[in-house]
Protein backbone atom coordinates (compact mmCIF):
# COMPACT_ATOMS: atom_id res chain seq x y z
CA UNK A 1 0.00 0.00 0.00
CA UNK A 2 0.91 3.33 -1.10
CA UNK A 3 -0.22 5.20 2.73
CA UNK A 4 2.83 5.22 5.45
CA UNK A 5 0.75 7.36 8.13
CA UNK A 6 -2.32 8.99 8.65
CA UNK A 7 -3.84 11.40 6.34
CA UNK A 8 -3.29 9.73 3.65
CA UNK A 9 -6.62 8.58 2.77
CA UNK A 10 -6.10 9.83 -1.32
CA UNK A 11 -3.02 7.57 -1.48
CA UNK A 12 -5.28 4.55 0.15
CA UNK A 13 -8.02 5.56 -2.01
CA UNK A 14 -5.46 4.80 -5.60
CA UNK A 15 -4.75 1.60 -4.02
CA UNK A 16 -7.96 0.80 -4.05
CA UNK A 17 -8.85 1.67 -7.57
CA UNK A 18 -5.91 -0.71 -8.88
CA UNK A 19 -8.25 -3.31 -7.85
CA UNK A 20 -11.53 -1.92 -8.67
CA UNK A 21 -9.95 -1.77 -11.96
CA UNK A 22 -8.72 -5.61 -12.01
CA UNK A 23 -12.06 -6.53 -10.76
CA UNK A 24 -13.85 -4.85 -13.61
CA UNK A 25 -15.75 -2.26 -11.18
CA UNK A 26 -16.74 0.83 -12.11
CA UNK A 27 -16.36 3.57 -9.54
CA UNK A 28 -16.32 7.17 -8.90
CA UNK A 29 -15.12 9.19 -6.32
CA UNK A 30 -18.08 11.40 -4.84
CA UNK A 31 -17.98 13.79 -1.53
CA UNK A 32 -15.35 15.88 -0.30
CA UNK A 33 -12.86 14.98 -3.07
CA UNK A 34 -15.39 15.69 -6.04
CA UNK A 35 -16.11 18.74 -4.47
CA UNK A 36 -12.40 20.04 -4.72
CA UNK A 37 -12.47 19.23 -8.58
CA UNK A 38 -15.61 20.96 -8.77
CA UNK A 39 -14.26 24.14 -7.52
CA UNK A 40 -13.89 23.89 -3.25
CA UNK A 41 -11.55 22.21 -1.41
CA UNK A 42 -12.57 20.75 1.78
CA UNK A 43 -10.63 19.28 4.34
CA UNK A 44 -12.01 15.54 5.32
CA UNK A 45 -10.18 12.62 6.72
CA UNK A 46 -11.72 9.70 4.56
CA UNK A 47 -12.76 9.29 1.26
CA UNK A 48 -15.95 8.44 -0.31
CA UNK A 49 -16.67 6.80 -3.69
CA UNK A 50 -19.95 4.73 -5.48
CA UNK A 51 -19.40 1.64 -7.10
CA UNK A 52 -21.61 0.06 -10.24
CA UNK A 53 -21.88 -3.16 -8.48
CA UNK A 54 -24.94 -5.13 -7.29
CA UNK A 55 -25.16 -5.02 -3.40
CA UNK A 56 -24.75 -8.99 -3.64
CA UNK A 57 -21.05 -8.80 -5.50
CA UNK A 58 -20.08 -6.58 -2.48
CA UNK A 59 -19.24 -9.41 0.19
CA UNK A 60 -16.70 -10.98 -2.65
CA UNK A 61 -15.31 -7.84 -3.31
CA UNK A 62 -14.40 -7.45 0.26
CA UNK A 63 -12.66 -10.78 0.61
CA UNK A 64 -10.63 -9.50 -2.65
CA UNK A 65 -9.76 -6.18 -0.66
CA UNK A 66 -9.10 -8.12 2.43
CA UNK A 67 -6.62 -10.55 1.00
CA UNK A 68 -5.03 -7.06 -0.74
CA UNK A 69 -4.15 -6.04 2.97
CA UNK A 70 -7.26 -3.76 3.86
CA UNK A 71 -9.10 -3.89 6.81
CA UNK A 72 -13.03 -3.77 5.95
CA UNK A 73 -16.32 -3.61 7.55
CA UNK A 74 -19.86 -4.48 5.19
CA UNK A 75 -22.94 -2.26 6.49
CA UNK A 76 -25.99 -3.15 5.09
CA UNK A 77 -28.27 -0.74 4.90
CA UNK A 78 -32.96 -1.72 5.48
CA UNK A 79 -35.26 -1.34 2.76
CA UNK A 80 -35.71 2.36 4.19
CA UNK A 81 -31.66 3.36 3.81
CA UNK A 82 -30.92 5.15 0.72
CA UNK A 83 -27.60 3.09 0.43
CA UNK A 84 -27.80 -0.56 0.05
CA UNK A 85 -24.65 -1.49 1.40
CA UNK A 86 -21.09 0.33 2.31
CA UNK A 87 -17.67 -1.46 2.22
CA UNK A 88 -15.56 1.14 4.76
CA UNK A 89 -11.72 0.14 3.48
CA UNK A 90 -9.02 1.21 6.57
CA UNK A 91 -5.37 0.68 7.09
CA UNK A 92 -2.95 0.78 9.58
CA UNK A 93 -2.68 4.15 10.11
CA UNK A 94 -6.78 4.81 10.40
CA UNK A 95 -7.15 6.16 6.55
CA UNK A 96 -10.55 5.25 5.59
CA UNK A 97 -12.23 4.98 2.44
CA UNK A 98 -16.06 4.54 1.83
CA UNK A 99 -17.37 2.85 -0.82
CA UNK A 100 -21.01 3.01 -1.61
CA UNK A 101 -22.87 -0.08 -3.12
CA UNK A 102 -25.33 1.52 -4.91
CA UNK A 103 -27.92 4.84 -3.95
CA UNK A 104 -31.85 4.83 -4.01
CA UNK A 105 -33.12 6.90 -6.84
CA UNK A 106 -29.65 7.53 -8.53
CA UNK A 107 -29.63 7.39 -12.46
CA UNK A 108 -27.89 4.47 -14.12
CA UNK A 109 -26.23 6.47 -16.45
CA UNK A 110 -24.02 8.82 -13.76
CA UNK A 111 -21.03 6.37 -14.85
CA UNK A 112 -20.89 7.42 -18.09
CA UNK A 113 -21.22 10.92 -16.93
CA UNK A 114 -18.41 10.87 -15.04
CA UNK A 115 -14.82 12.56 -15.93
CA UNK A 116 -11.72 11.73 -15.71
CA UNK A 117 -9.19 13.66 -13.75
CA UNK A 118 -5.36 13.02 -13.26
CA UNK A 119 -4.11 12.54 -9.75
CA UNK A 120 -0.12 11.63 -8.47
CA UNK A 121 0.48 10.12 -12.05
CA UNK A 122 -3.15 8.19 -12.30
CA UNK A 123 -6.57 8.78 -13.67
CA UNK A 124 -9.00 8.91 -10.99
CA UNK A 125 -12.77 8.89 -12.25
CA UNK A 126 -15.02 11.92 -10.75
CA UNK A 127 -18.63 12.03 -10.38
CA UNK A 128 -19.60 15.17 -12.97
CA UNK A 129 -21.11 18.36 -11.78
CA UNK A 130 -24.89 17.72 -12.29
CA UNK A 131 -24.72 14.03 -10.32
CA UNK A 132 -22.35 15.96 -7.58
CA UNK A 133 -24.97 18.12 -6.98
CA UNK A 134 -27.86 16.33 -7.46
CA UNK A 135 -26.65 13.75 -4.84
CA UNK A 136 -25.53 16.50 -2.31
CA UNK A 137 -29.26 17.56 -2.31
CA UNK A 138 -30.21 14.20 -1.66
CA UNK A 139 -28.55 14.01 1.13
CA UNK A 140 -29.65 17.17 2.46
CA UNK A 141 -27.60 17.64 5.47
CA UNK A 142 -26.66 21.14 6.12
CA UNK A 143 -22.67 20.42 4.99
CA UNK A 144 -24.23 18.50 2.17
CA UNK A 145 -26.33 21.60 1.06
CA UNK A 146 -22.90 23.62 1.90
CA UNK A 147 -21.20 21.38 -0.45
CA UNK A 148 -23.93 21.54 -3.38
CA UNK A 149 -24.09 25.54 -2.91
CA UNK A 150 -20.08 25.80 -3.60
CA UNK A 151 -20.06 23.51 -5.97
CA UNK A 152 -22.69 25.47 -8.00
CA UNK A 153 -21.41 28.91 -7.55
CA UNK A 154 -17.53 27.79 -8.14
CA UNK A 155 -18.82 26.02 -11.29
CA UNK A 156 -16.09 26.83 -14.07
CA UNK A 157 -18.71 26.16 -16.88
CA UNK A 158 -22.03 26.09 -17.80
CA UNK A 159 -24.36 23.71 -16.31
CA UNK A 160 -27.05 21.62 -17.50
CA UNK A 161 -29.56 22.89 -15.59
CA UNK A 162 -32.17 20.55 -17.48
CA UNK A 163 -30.07 17.36 -16.67
CA UNK A 164 -29.29 18.20 -12.79
CA UNK A 165 -33.22 18.45 -12.24
CA UNK A 166 -34.14 15.26 -13.72
CA UNK A 167 -31.39 13.83 -11.95
CA UNK A 168 -32.79 15.38 -8.77
CA UNK A 169 -36.23 14.69 -9.09
CA UNK A 170 -35.36 10.84 -9.36
CA UNK A 171 -34.03 11.23 -6.09
CA UNK A 172 -37.67 12.52 -4.84
CA UNK A 173 -39.19 15.86 -4.18
CA UNK A 174 -37.11 16.91 -1.15
CA UNK A 175 -34.18 16.52 -3.61
CA UNK A 176 -35.45 18.44 -6.51
CA UNK A 177 -37.07 21.00 -4.08
CA UNK A 178 -33.30 21.45 -2.40
CA UNK A 179 -31.75 22.09 -5.96
CA UNK A 180 -34.08 24.64 -6.57
CA UNK A 181 -32.58 26.25 -3.87
CA UNK A 182 -28.85 25.82 -4.37
CA UNK A 183 -29.89 26.97 -8.20
CA UNK A 184 -30.93 30.10 -6.19
CA UNK A 185 -27.65 31.06 -5.08
CA UNK A 186 -25.81 33.40 -7.22
CA UNK A 187 -23.50 31.45 -10.26
CA UNK A 188 -19.62 31.86 -10.16
CA UNK A 189 -18.69 35.85 -11.57
CA UNK A 190 -22.82 36.80 -11.43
Amino acid sequence: MRTNRPGQSALLLLDAVEILRQENVDYLVIGAMALSVHGTVRGTSDVDALLHIAPTQIPRLRGVFERAGFGSTLHRGDENDPIPAMLVLTDLYGNQLDLLGGLRGLDSKVFSRGIDVPFLGETLRIVGLEDFIAMKCFAGGPQDMLDARSAYVSARGPLDLDLLRTVARRFGRGAADRVEQVLAAPPAGA
